[in-house]
């Protein structure tokens, strides 16, 4: 039963709340990732990233493991708190492709739109399955592309006992 409870609780926590959880999981806070925004209904969540000494690379630029580690489980996140209960949602797999050198304060914006929410809501309830890629930018302080990040997502309606 507790086990239960502890899958569910980020479930029910109010997104300010769930980002100061995520703000000091250590994962997050030991490289210097922040969650700047979470949308009170979950369908915008906006990280960021500063260059540390502790995160640079050698070449002084940031470490690409933490320029993806920024952009890790925030779709999957969007779709667990958009779709609901019903449904399963994974990150199946990711691809990055480094366009620039990463300095000073990155960007990464995460959102659906809400036909978006319901096409994916359709696909799942119409097909075992639903696979699909959503991509996103980072973006530097002087709003340059310097890496993007195609996600590949699973989603997929429980069965019902």
């Amino acid at each position: 039963m507790i086990i239960k409870y502890a899958r569910r609780w980020p479930d029910r926590l109010p997104a300010w709340l769930l980002r100061f959880f995520i703000n000091i999981w250590p994962p997050y806070l030991g490289t210097g990732i922040s969650v700047r925004k979470i949308a009170a209904d979950f369908g915008y969540i906006e990280v960021t990233i500063k260059l540390h000494w502790y995160c640079k690379n050698l070449v002084g630029t940031h470490f690409g493991g933490s320029m993806y580690a920024m952009t890790d489980p925030f779709y999957m996140l969007i779709l667990l708190k958009k779709l609901g209960r019903d449904y399963i949602v994974w990150d199946k797999a990711a691809y990055i492709e480094f366009k620039k050198p990463g300095r000073g304060k990155l960007t990464a914006v995460f959102q659906f739109a809400a036909d978006e929410i319901q096409a994916i809501r359709n696909q799942a309830d119409t097909n075992e399955k639903f696979i699909f890629d959503k991509s996103v930018d980072l973006i530097d302080q002087d709003g340059v592309v310097v890496a993007s990040v195609v996600k590949t997502l699973y989603v997929r309606k429980k069965p019902h006992d």
